[in-house]
């Protein structure tokens, strides 16, 4: 079986049988929970809990792995300016200096702001999972009746259902475009030289372009002709109702949520946990 890139497949796990709004709540509880709090502690567990629901959700290192060298190279990217930019905030924050070594003048590296910038890289990196669960375990049609039903209208609804569907026929129309170049003696691997590959990538964007402009057009012609936007609600085939395992599952989110904000106003009495006080 073809594995697309960072595209929805029919499976049939747990998280796949949910609801679509019971998982756009979840991911909303859980990501509200992450933002909320500097606690490491509660970052992680949840970090863990959602990497349990990615094997849950079987979904194939294949399908994220374009994704994740970029969220990386972001995230290391992140690291080194926060350090270049404030090197002392994680001292200012947590009240103590413990020195681990110096680079030479202000760029100490202390233990506070060591502690500092891993629980930051640690939020980034327990919201990522969350989103991933939810797109790729959500039929964009089921994500669209979703944000339906927390009030959005459902015009803008069918955009974003319709943009989640194109983006693997883009990514199936380059490869495509790609391998009849390569067919006709354009080399594009590693093997050309970086300028040769980047000329012939931007050639390909032309007819990739023009493919998705017709696409486009097509999609519009179709909705106008079946009277789309003609009133101000419409239902949903692919809506799901709600079920124990929905409500289970928002229950539980929502007791993480009140959890964090518990441990962020009673126990820690700040949005950071202290460990050197």
């Amino acid at each position: 079986m073809k594995i697309r890139t960072f595209s929805y497949d029919q499976l049939d796990t747990f998280v796949h049988r949910l609801s679509g709004l019971s998982k756009l709540v979840c991911f909303l509880l859980l990501t509200t929970a992450i933002m909320l709090t500097y606690d490491i502690r509660i970052i992680l567990a949840i970090m863990v809990l959602s990497y349990i629901m990615m094997m849950i959700s079987k979904i194939r290192y294949s399908q994220i792995k374009v994704m994740l060298i970029y969220v990386f190279a972001f995230l290391a990217f992140n690291f080194i300016l926060t350090y270049v930019f404030a090197p002392e905030y994680g001292v200012k924050i947590y009240g103590t200096r413990h020195q681990l070594f110096s680079f030479g003048g202000p760029y100490t590296v202390t233990l506070e702001q060591l502690f500092y910038q891993v629980t930051k890289f640690s939020k980034y990196l327990s919201v990522i999972p969350l989103g991933i669960i939810f797109i790729l375990t959500t039929n964009p049609s089921e994500f669209a009746s979703a944000l339906n039903g927390v009030g959005i209208s459902y015009k803008i609804c069918t955009s974003l259902s319709l943009t989640l569907r194109y983006f693997p026929d883009v990514a199936d129309d380059y490869n495509s475009i790609s391998l009849a170049q390569q067919a006709r003696g354009l080399e594009m691997s590693k093997k050309a030289k970086m300028m040769d590959r980047l000329k012939r990538i931007a050639g390909i964007l032309i007819p990739l372009i023009m493919t998705t402009m017709d696409r486009i057009d097509i999609i519009s012609n179709a909705m106008d002709l079946r009277g789309f936007g003609k009133h101000k609600k419409r239902t949903w085939y692919a809506k799901k109702p709600l079920k124990r395992n929905d409500y289970i599952s928002m229950a539980v989110c929502l007791a993480v949520l009140i959890i964090s904000l518990y441990i962020r106003f009673a126990v820690n009495h700040s949005i950071y946990y202290n460990p050197f006080q």
